[in-house]
């Protein structure tokens, strides 16, 4: 529209300029609207920029800290684990035959069922679905998916291990090391804003 406005007025006044001016008059006015035509359209899309960008949370830097996960009263029978949450994440607490503890994330690759159903023997903890058997020590994947489903799923799938946490009992608590920025820096990479469709009320998008 502006464009359309300052070629308009560029004509009016070229009639009155000479003959051999005219067009020089006309192309110059021309070029400085196109020109400042564009300077509003960058500086229009610079300004969107900066608002979309505005609404992204910033991240901080990671925080190592032992937090409750699970009370002493319920930690499992050796041989067998259970779940609990840690600074956010869902944690598995595994109990090996000789009574020591071992925490681990509680959802299985590939498809992410709960670790803490599995059955803890040799050192490894297995994926109550498909079989999987993880390290207790490193989370690392000793046998992959190796149960008649697992063979079914399992080959369109990387083996991937899952991850493990520094336990410690103090009183009467679990207490799990954990990133407890974690959370929060990975809802950061998600928008926030007044309406919340999905009726959270914190107005977190997951």
């Amino acid at each position: 529209m502006k464009l359309a406005v300052i070629a308009t007025l560029a004509a009016g006044a070229s009639a009155f300029a000479p003959t051999a001016q005219k067009g020089h008059f006309l192309f110059r006015a021309l070029f400085s609207s196109h020109a400042l035509f564009n300077l509003n359209l960058t500086c229009h899309v610079s300004n969107t920029s900066q608002r979309s960008t505005a609404l992204n949370a910033k991240k901080v830097g990671p925080k190592l800290q032992y937090v409750p996960c699970i009370s002493t009263d319920d930690l499992p029978a050796p041989g067998s684990a259970t779940s609990g949450v840690a600074g956010g994440l869902a944690i598995c607490i595994a109990v090996d035959e000789k009574g020591s503890v071992f925490a681990l994330g509680d959802k299985c690759p590939p498809v992410n069922q709960p670790l803490s159903f599995g059955k803890v023997v040799g050192g490894t903890i297995a994926d109550p679905v498909l079989g999987t058997q993880f390290d207790l020590k490193t989370g690392e994947v000793v046998s992959w998916c190796p149960s008649g489903l697992g063979k079914l799923i399992g080959g369109i799938f990387d083996p991937v291990g899952v991850p493990v946490y520094p336990v410690q009992a103090k009183g009467k608590s679990v207490n799990v090391q954990v990133d407890v920025n974690y959370k929060a820096n990975f809802e950061a990479d998600y928008w926030s804003g007044i309406l919340d469709a999905q009726g959270k009320s914190n107005g977190k998008y997951y």
